[in-house]
């Protein structure tokens, strides 16, 4: 009833919003070939920047030229029961965290795991919406977040792909003039029989 009327007012949901117009949110638009790298540097600063204007720590694994993973140690917020408050689309993708949700958008695939007070939940998604209800599993950590994106490989241009050789000042950016520790994990040159893994900023 809602997407119906939605519909008919002509109004774009969320999803529908970021597919049409990406360099709203990710500074480019759907034919740059910057597209994949601009996703996974915006999911990036997202995780690694709070509110408070301390940084987090953040892991970064580089499966395909379109697949990624994001892992932070943010703490996520919760009911009184301690448990994670449905976010968009009534989701693991937290609703104080547009980033991972406007990635998910593009996404053909992504699974989001919240490790919250050591509990952990995991739910997988296809575009924005839920698959089905969030999983409970073993937490490995107290506290963080991993989700891992399949952008759609229908909507990027043909041949786009994350860039090669990426190092942290790249993703996380330059402006901030900070740079917290990150790793970044690219398993399409282990695939090669390349050096993967870039050493942590200090």
């Amino acid at each position: 009833m809602e997407r119906s009327e939605a519909d008919r007012a002509g109004v774009m949901t969320f999803g529908e919003s970021v597919r049409s117009r990406p360099d709203i949110y990710f500074r480019v638009g759907r034919d740059s070939p910057e597209l994949p790298t601009e996703v996974l540097q915006t999911v990036v600063w997202d995780a690694m920047h709070r509110r408070d204007g301390s940084h987090g720590r953040v892991a970064v694994e580089i499966s395909s030229d379109l697949g990624f993973t994001v892992e932070d140690d943010r703490l996520r917020t919760a009911d009184d029961l301690g448990r994670p408050l449905p976010g968009f689309y009534g989701s693991l993708l937290d609703h104080a965290r547009w980033a991972p949700a406007a990635a998910a958008a593009l996404s053909s695939r992504t699974v989001i795991e919240v490790w919250l007070e050591g509990r952990g939940y995991r739910q997988e998604l296809v575009g924005s919406q839920p698959v089905g209800p969030w999983e409970e599993f073993a937490a490995p950590a107290a506290n963080g977040t991993r989700t891992t994106f399949q952008l759609d490989p229908a909507y990027c241009a043909p041949g786009e792909a994350i860039a090669w050789a990426l190092v942290p000042s790249e993703l996380h950016g330059e402006a901030c003039g900070m740079h917290p520790p990150m790793a970044i994990r690219d398993l399409r040159a282990e695939g090669r029989g390349g050096s993967s893994e870039q050493n942590p900023s200090t």
